[in-house]
């Protein structure tokens, strides 16, 4: 243990000079839109983030690390986690040897705990990834399932949250995330408010958001509180269609005053429809829609979910909802590596500043399983096609009645040209008819 935060602390100093990590552009906040973030020095940020609710609790450091190496390369660059987890109790023991809290204390956090965390948030400093750290699960203010016990309460919690603010204000690599699957009902809100205060009386830099349950969102109850900087909504794992972000992220981005709005828990890779296990599993098609659905409804990022990594399924543990592959042998999946695509895409065309288009890609044939969804910036025109062969595409009139196109494949990253279009209607063939999605791209020609 003491050869490996020796070890934290000469990554952690060495860090400021590591190269190509995102921190010298400094700290992030909302842009001037309220749509999106962006670094103090006005570089734009792309939240990628992946879910790794467990990672704290029961991983050890080497295993973290590991982790978090296979998340970078995949172009992630945020890791949500918990400090006291749901499926690991405060006075358990964690995979580092020791537990989260001393004798259950709410205000006694243990020390060697938290120096374990230092060690992950210093590694993951060096390699450019923030922790979104949520202070603490739901069921420790709302039990409802999980661990327990209900540990916090409105007087308790901001003291809880002042001590982890001090500890962390300086990071440059932190993201707040009040909540854990539940909503901000009844006691709950006077909870998660004096928390959110506490950290946020010592702690000036970092954002906060709220990550509710599923087929909500942080806005039903504190998108006027001060400390949300950003909407955080959960669509969670029981839909299947366009329809859940025309309820949710569509809502949220019509709300005064506008706040950013990313999918913090879409469904998860390899996670049974609604949680049953005679449901068919959630593959990488299903993944993709909600990540390119999303953006293109004009979220400021996105988070992946896999099913067995969230809950760091390994020997000896209980599988929840019927987690069925190790966690070092999921961090490999279809959906996750292909998450690249659209970071790359990202790069070189941000889409902050434009817009999305509803209703204007109509299916042409008999495809009823979702919708398109598209979105205009600059001299770019982006629509996504969950599937079918035929659609027809209706061109806004201010993007202008002639355009270069292009194909991406978002299973592989692979771009086509396909000559250039005119008109304000344009019948779209799909490359590769059926369940294979696409994403057209139309270059205003000038």
């Amino acid at each position: 243990m003491i050869n490996r935060l020796f070890l934290a602390l000469a990554i952690f100093v060495s860090s400021a000079a590591y190269c190509g990590v995102p921190f010298a552009h400094g700290n992030l906040r909302v842009d001037a839109s309220g749509r999106y973030l962006e670094h103090d020095d006005g570089t734009p940020f792309l939240y990628m983030g992946d879910t790794a609710w467990e990672m704290l609790s029961r991983l050890t450091y080497e295993e973290a690390c590991r982790y978090m190496d296979n998340r970078k390369a995949k172009g992630m660059n945020v890791i949500q986690t918990v400090l006291l987890s749901e499926l690991v109790g405060v006075c358990e023991a964690t995979a580092a040897g020791v537990t989260q809290l001393t004798n259950g204390d709410a205000s006694k956090p243990n020390p060697l705990y938290l120096a374990h965390v230092d060690s992950v948030l210093a590694y993951a400093e060096h390699i450019g990834l923030y922790l979104a750290i949520l202070p603490t699960w739901g069921d420790k203010v709302d039990k409802q399932w999980g661990q327990g016990p209900e540990i916090f309460d409105e007087h308790n919690a901001e003291e809880y949250g002042r001590l982890l603010g001090r500890r962390w204000a300086a990071r440059p690599n932190i993201i707040w995330i009040m909540g854990g699957d539940r909503g901000g009902y009844g006691k709950n809100r006077a909870v998660w408010n004096v928390m959110a205060r506490g950290i946020k009386s010592v702690d000036k830099i970092h954002l906060m958001t709220y990550h509710p349950q599923g087929e909500h969102s942080s806005s039903m109850w504190f998108h006027n509180e001060d400390w949300l900087d950003f909407n955080m909504i959960q669509t969670g794992h029981c839909q299947n269609s366009y329809d859940i972000y025309r309820r949710l992220m569509l809502h949220d981005m019509a709300l005064e005053p506008v706040k950013p709005v990313m999918d913090g828990e879409p469904r998860y890779e390899d996670i049974p429809f609604c949680f049953k296990k005679e449901n068919r599993r959630f593959t990488a098609a299903d993944v993709r829609r909600t990540l390119y659905q999303s953006m293109l409804t004009g979220a400021c990022g996105y988070t992946y979910g896999n099913n067995n990594l969230w809950q760091m399924y390994a020997p000896g543990r209980e599988p929840m909802c019927d987690a069925r592959t190790y966690w070092y042998d999921a961090m490999d999946m279809e959906a996750e590596c292909q998450l690249i695509h659209f970071v790359r895409l990202w790069d070189e065309m941000p889409l902050r500043g434009g817009r999305n288009i509803q209703g204007c890609a109509v299916a042409a044939d008999d495809y009823n399983d979702d919708e398109a969804v598209a979105f205009m910036t600059g001299n770019n025109l982006l629509c996504y096609f969950p599937g079918g062969n035929r659609w027809t595409l209706k061109i806004p009139d201010e993007f202008g009645p002639c355009h270069i196109k292009e194909w991406m494949n978002p299973r592989t990253g692979q771009r086509v040209a396909d000559g250039r279009s005119e008109g304000y209607e344009l019948q779209v063939n799909l490359p590769e008819g059926g369940d294979n999605d696409w994403l057209l791209i139309l270059k205003k020609e000038k």
